[in-house]
């Protein structure tokens, strides 16, 4: 039988055939590495300036549980009403920037009603929406759909110097009355004002109005039927104790400059006894710095006697552009944001309220702010939200003007609350008349 040798190949073709292999390969890695690769859906929103810094521990969270996405917080010094007109811009060019809107509770029914806004109804199950403070919801719905998810709520409050309260040997103010009482009572041991509160010609000023106004007993604008009440005793009666502060010198006469934080600095220097202010101003109290670190405490705003107080609400929340590039990725942060676990986070890193009702008595939480179950009582029963009308922008402007023309006395109560009637009343009914 004939057999048939093969031969071995030789030493140089295996290194040939090797070195092909290798090239090959090197090639598939060369490939792979200038290849596109997917990148990270970056979405990004703007926050007041205060806020930044308790947002950057939710974001690193965020990105870890989403590596497919990246958010970018547009930070700046940028007040409330520079991100009202950085979102106004951007939702009204057809081709938003922002992916994720975040939004003062007062801008909800104007930005809808331009239907700049997407639906996000059906973005929660039931029971995920049951969980949120019932009125934190509704605020966040025009007409029949909800275009914003509540993540914080606020409402106003008086913040007192507890030893200086106790000087004068009383409790927590309920009426305007015991207010000035006790005020005028310390600055006659030496206290160098009685109350401090935001009196500059901006919304805060309409936030302080409210709420007094409330305790008055009137209202500013029913928003079902355009109804204004601003001409009414009640209003005009508001219009006068702000003006009575600073005439009786309880409040400085540069209240009418103040915002949030120069009224709160002032109140930290031990110069007054009482602050009206936001909750999460409770943290600067508390620092080791602070000048009176446990000295203060919380109480509802007052009213007239046989009144119950009402606070002005405030409170923030997210909503996603109708146009939006990458609505799914923003659904799933909003998500994200809104859910206990979020909140829980970024309450006890900032002292801002959650908008879930649970939270205001979760044990750590009342640890740290032992007032916030006082504070959701305020909120489902003793609290008032502005006009919630697609035209707020313009009738607050309206109320501002005319109240600081009253501060700085340039005229009288009535007067000035009978020429804001009549003008919001014109805008109401013909706004092009107000331009003209």
């Amino acid at each position: 039988m004939r057999r048939f040798f093969v031969k071995a190949p030789h030493h140089l073709a295996i290194a040939c055939l090797t070195g092909l292999l290798l090239a090959q390969l090197l090639g598939l890695a060369a490939w792979w590495w200038t290849w596109p690769q997917a990148q990270p859906t970056l979405l990004s929103f703007v926050v007041p300036l205060d806020e930044a810094a308790a947002w950057q521990p939710l974001i690193a969270e965020f990105e870890a549980q989403n590596p497919d996405i990246r958010l970018q917080l547009v930070e700046g010094t940028y007040s409330t009403d520079q991100v009202k007109a950085i979102y106004s811009a951007d939702l009204s060019s057809g081709s938003p920037q922002h992916d994720l809107v975040y939004m003062d509770v007062v801008w909800l029914p104007w930005f809808a009603s331009e239907g700049w806004l997407q639906d996000l109804s059906t973005l929660l199950p039931e029971d995920e929406l049951a969980a949120f403070i019932p009125s934190e919801l509704a605020a966040g719905r025009y007409g029949d759909r909800l275009y914003r998810l509540p993540f914080r709520a606020d409402v106003g409050l008086l913040f007192y110097n507890t030893d200086l309260l106790a000087q004068v040997g009383a409790e927590p103010p309920q009426t305007f009355a015991d207010l000035v009482a006790q005020a005028q009572g310390t600055q006659a041991q030496g206290t160098t004002w009685g109350y401090l509160w935001q009196g500059r010609e901006y919304e805060g000023l309409v936030a302080n109005f409210v709420e007094v106004l409330a305790g008055h007993g009137g209202f500013w604008l029913e928003p079902s039927t355009e109804e204004v009440g601003l001409d009414q005793p009640a209003a005009i009666a508001a219009a006068q104790f702000l003006a009575d502060t600073i005439r009786q010198g309880i409040s400085p006469q540069l209240v009418t400059s103040y915002g949030e934080t120069a009224s709160f600095n002032q109140f930290l220097d031990g110069q007054s006894l009482f602050v009206r202010n936001w909750p999460a101003f409770w943290q600067l109290a508390q620092q080791e710095e602070s000048p009176l670190q446990h000295q203060v405490n919380l109480a509802p705003m007052v009213a007239t006697s046989g009144r119950r107080s009402q606070a002005c609400r405030g409170g923030w929340g997210f909503g996603i552009p109708r146009n939006a590039a990458h609505p799914q990725a923003a659904e799933r942060a909003i998500t994200y944001f809104t859910s206990a676990a979020a909140q829980r986070q970024f309450v006890l890193g900032s002292a801002h309220l959650p908008s879930r009702t649970a939270l205001f008595e979760t044990p750590e939480i009342v640890a740290q702010y032992p007032f916030f179950p006082q504070i959701l009582e305020i909120l489902e029963h003793n609290s008032v939200f502005r006009p919630q009308i697609p035209q707020y922008d313009q009738v607050s402007r309206i109320l501002q003007a005319h109240l600081w023309q009253v501060l700085v006395g340039q005229t009288t109560p009535e007067a000035a609350m009978t020429a804001a009637a009549a003008e919001t009343r014109a805008w109401l009914s013909d706004p092009e008349q107000l331009v003209q």
